[in-house]
């Protein structure tokens, strides 16, 4: 292994001249962002302040080594134009001296460079405690770190930012976290390369204060922010209330929360990016404005078009009062955090269709938000989410230039959002010669599948920057959940300082034995067949988990249309009412990787890293199997064989059961952790019952329903959480299975309304429980995963395709 690793950090070595070849700017994009990046560079603070952010995360993070590093900032002039780190021998070689030394640019440099040095010399691996945390236990004792070859390593980033987050991870991951668990997710960023991170929290509190000044009081907005698990919505403009209201304890926690976030970022260096006004507003501005021109939204997602939870209120950007608002909101900011980064999140049209396609109109109203943006700083970009690009067939070429035009070139970026699926750099002419961030989406809602295009990250990036005329100007990462996978995020983080396309097979190969800090063969040979099937998703389908366990169809079993050769994608009715559960790969193949996974495990009994990941991999075999199972007990009935029905039902309901079991033996896929934090974050009792209810709501039903009409967005956010597939997915299932023999036993049709009316009450019951769940796993989880292997998995015979 250590001769592998070392041979690796040779080739990166041999690499060393190609990246001192690159230019100053690496794409056109980046000349027309030169200006901005100029700024931030001054802005920047103090090289000791970002030293000593750096060896503040080093000791939380490797205590054991933290005086093995010395840490120096050094120019971009010194990386040859652009920013970079560079690792080298320290020249002392008496004891308890430094070994390594690190130099880069900003404290965020540092840190990576120690990430690529302690991945690529040492083997180690990096991830989120929740998947596993990191593998530390192959990196060699303080006195003994391996030496670099020759002069050492020099590394450049090919584009200058590298992005995380998406406007809704806020919600559906970092919703009730606290300070420390903020502080583990900054040093995370630190550490694989993230320099333009959102930086979203308290915005409320900003809010409150601004429209304080246009007369609008603390209880007018009790009606316009949603609760705490829903205020990415609410901030969107999507919903109003739902959820809340926001007590004031909230609003001034979250604010106290944002600047020792802020304070944080730019400490290391980071260009956090902050939001912006997009237009929405609470309804009593209406009233105190009543000529200004503020349009109610349409519908989004309610069941019947509900006031009191839908249709926003939106200022027209084109009204003066809207410049007012926006200026107002980013000096109000600037004045809270002292400083801002000059980039600004706004996504007036993100899921919000303009009321006409008049090119003149669309560029008129994108005039308008930058220039609010840019009465409260001089030196603002806008930040926009090109998500609307990829889903809104409004979004044509004559509209898109008009509202990428709008602005002046180097004032607009846009994150091309869903880029390792559906580019859109690739048809819009490069954004029409506006700057923008290839992003891999990958996740939606948090939902646990394991997922991935590796092919596609891999060479995505590097094909969009050296095409013609690139205005490529950074990578990102836009996940709208985090902490799951955590072979996608290693790799996608490696591409902010990738210059040559990655050969993924290698890549995976090493990361195997970096993961669980061993060279375990059959552990390789699973990895193979992990990046060829799972990890190789080439149909093009957006990856929301729609499982039968998690997102239990809403249909009558008469209209099932089932394919008895092959259940690709057969699960549906006729008019595709529902999303079909979703299957790009040989299930046998990954049986297979489970098997070649239980075999290893007796070398790696102890790891976290493995133990997380073969309970993942157990889930995600027998979740295709509950499907194919749920698909045995809908033929059954559509053939009236009683027997079978109830026979398969209830093998259908004991996995579930058995699952989780499985589950609750790593603390990766527990519901406890979720609820126990939201209700540390609430100053008394009602407060507690509010926070849970929103917890609980945003996993189940998401969203308003009535007794007979189910949420339309319910099971959206679904999770394999122990006690949350045992207390709520197993009795959904249960009650649905109970209608279909009693269909069977009276000879009359499936009672689809008694079935919806029942599991709808248990779904809003569960909303209101205060059960108490456990924050700590219990069983083993080799034993558990072998047994349930042998019990369902092996020889099940399982349909392929």
């Amino acid at each position: 292994m250590a001769f592998a690793v070392t041979a690796y950090a040779a080739v990166a070595l041999t690499t060393v001249i190609v990246f001192l070849t690159v230019t100053h700017s690496s794409t056109v994009g980046v000349e027309y962002v030169s200006r901005l990046l100029e700024v931030q560079d001054r802005e920047r603070a103090p090289d000791s302040a970002q030293i000593s952010a750096a060896r503040a995360v080093l000791g939380r993070f490797i205590p054991s080594h933290s005086s093995s590093f010395e840490f120096e900032i050094i120019t971009k002039e010194q990386c040859g134009g652009v920013s970079c780190f560079m690792i080298s021998n320290h020249p002392s070689n008496l004891p308890g001296a430094p070994e390594i030394i690190i130099s880069g640019v900003t404290g965020v440099e540092l840190l990576t460079g120690l990430h690529w040095y302690l991945k690529n010399l040492c083997g180690a691996h990096i991830s989120w405690e929740k998947t596993g945390g990191s593998q530390l236990s192959s990196v060699p004792k303080a006195g003994s770190l391996p030496r670099m070859k020759d002069d050492g390593l020099l590394v450049q980033r090919p584009v200058p930012w590298n992005y995380y987050q998406n406007a809704v991870t806020s919600s559906y991951t970092s919703a009730w976290w606290d300070w420390e668990r903020w502080e583990k997710e900054i040093d995370w960023m630190a550490l694989h390369g993230i320099n333009m991170p959102l930086a979203f929290t308290g915005q409320e509190a900003i809010w409150q204060k601004v429209f304080e000044k246009f007369n609008i009081s603390s209880s007018d907005l009790n009606d316009f922010f949603g609760g705490p698990a829903f205020l990415a919505w609410s901030r969107m403009a999507n919903l109003h209330g739902w959820g809340g209201p926001l007590p004031q304890s909230w609003l001034d926690q979250q604010l106290a929360m944002q600047k020792k976030i802020l304070a944080r970022m730019y400490e290391l260096g980071m260009t956090p990016v902050l939001p912006a006004f997009s237009g929405n507003v609470p309804a009593a501005l209406k009233n105190v404005y009543p000529s200004a021109k503020i349009t109610r939204l349409g519908n989004w997602f309610t069941v019947d078009s509900n006031p009191r939870w839908c249709c926003t209120y939106l200022l027209d950007a084109t009204d003066p009062l809207f410049i007012e608002i926006g200026k107002s909101f980013i000096k109000q900011q600037v004045q809270e955090y002292g400083r801002s980064s000059h980039i600004y999140n706004c996504d007036t049209f993100d899921e919000n269709t303009p009321p006409t396609d008049d090119p003149e109109y669309i560029s008129s109203l994108a005039a308008a938000i930058f220039k609010a943006m840019q009465s409260g700083d001089d030196d603002a970009v806008w930040l926009m989410q090109g998500w609307l690009f990829a889903y809104d067939p409004y979004w044509r070429p004559p509209q898109m230039q008009a509202l990428l035009h709008a602005v002046p070139i180097g004032k607009m970026i846009v994150l091309d959002l869903f880029a390792e699926v559906n580019p859109i750099w690739t048809t819009s002419n490069q954004f029409y010669g506006v700057p923008y961030i290839w992003c891999m989406l990958h996740n939606f809602a948090g939902n646990v599948e394991m997922y991935g295009v590796l092919d596609s990250v891999g060479s995505g990036p590097i094909e969009a920057r050296v095409s013609k005329n690139s205005t490529m100007v950074g990578v990102g990462m836009s996940m709208e959940g985090i902490e799951q996978n955590p072979v996608v995020y290693d790799l996608m983080s490696e591409m902010a300082f990738e210059h040559n396309k990655i050969d993924v097979m290698k890549w995976v190969d090493s990361y195997s034995s970096r993961r669980y800090g061993k060279f375990v063969p059959s552990l390789q040979e699973a990895w193979n067949i992990l990046y060829h099937t799972v990890y190789n998703c080439t149909d093009g389908a957006y990856d929301k988990n729609r499982d039968v366990i998690v997102a239990f169809p809403d249909v009558d079993p008469t209209v099932y249309s089932i394919n008895l050769v092959s259940k690709r994608n057969s699960l549906k009715d006729e008019d595709e009412s529902f999303d079909k559960p979703h299957l790009w790969y040989s299930t046998s193949e990954v049986i297979r990787a489970l098997e070649l996974f239980i075999e290893g495990g007796k070398e790696l009994s102890r790891s976290n890293t493995y133990r997380y990941d073969l309970v993942d991999l157990t889930r995600q075999a027998l979740a295709k199997y509950a499907n194919d199972l749920f698909l045995d007990i809908i033929e059954a009935y559509k053939s009236h064989d009683s027997y079978s029905v109830a026979h398969l039902s209830e093998k259908f309901l004991d996995l579930v059961d058995d699952m989780d079991t499985l589950l609750a033996s790593h603390e990766g896929f527990l519901l406890g952790p979720w609820l126990e934090t939201s209700k540390q974050l609430a100053v008394d009792k009602e407060q507690e019952i509010q926070y849970e209810w929103n917890a609980r709501t945003q996993i189940t039903m998401w969203f308003d329903n009535t007794e007979e009409e189910a949420s339309l967005l319910r099971d959206y956010g679904n999770k394999y959480w122990s006690g949350l597939v045992r207390d709520y997915y197993l009795p959904r299932a249960a009650i649905y299975f109970k209608y279909l023999k009693e269909s069977l036993a009276i000879g009359e049709k499936f009672n689809l309304q008694s079935w919806r009316r029942e599991w709808i009450k248990l779904t809003n019951d569960w909303q209101n429980a205060r059960y108490v769940y456990p924050v700590e796993s219990v069983g083993d989880a080799f034993s558990i995963s072998q047994w349930l292997f042998n019990k369902y998995l092996c020889d099940s015979g399982i349909n392929d395709h």
